[in-house]
């Protein structure tokens, strides 16, 4: 949306609801902003958790698992 589209908006909301309307137009739309800016600031939150969770779990599976040992080379196996 350019600043043209804007400035039109805002002169036929003055228009049709007059100058006094124009603070509670800002007052709401400055509340949604902040909404918005909250509830993505918590999205972010819970999948930065949600990744730190799942590094954890990575890093302790790795931790549990036992390396294989390499099998016996062929010169030290026994030959009966």
């Amino acid at each position: 949306m350019g600043a043209s589209e804007i400035i039109l908006i805002l002169l036929v909301y003055l228009l049709l609801f007059g100058a006094k309307g124009v603070p509670a137009l800002a007052q709401t739309l400055g509340k949604a902003v902040y909404q918005f800016r909250n509830a993505s600031q918590e999205v972010q939150k819970e999948i930065m958790k949600s990744a730190d969770d799942m590094r954890k779990q990575a890093s302790v599976k790795l931790d549990q698992t036992e390396v294989p040992k390499s099998p016996a080379k062929p010169e030290e196996q026994k030959v009966d």
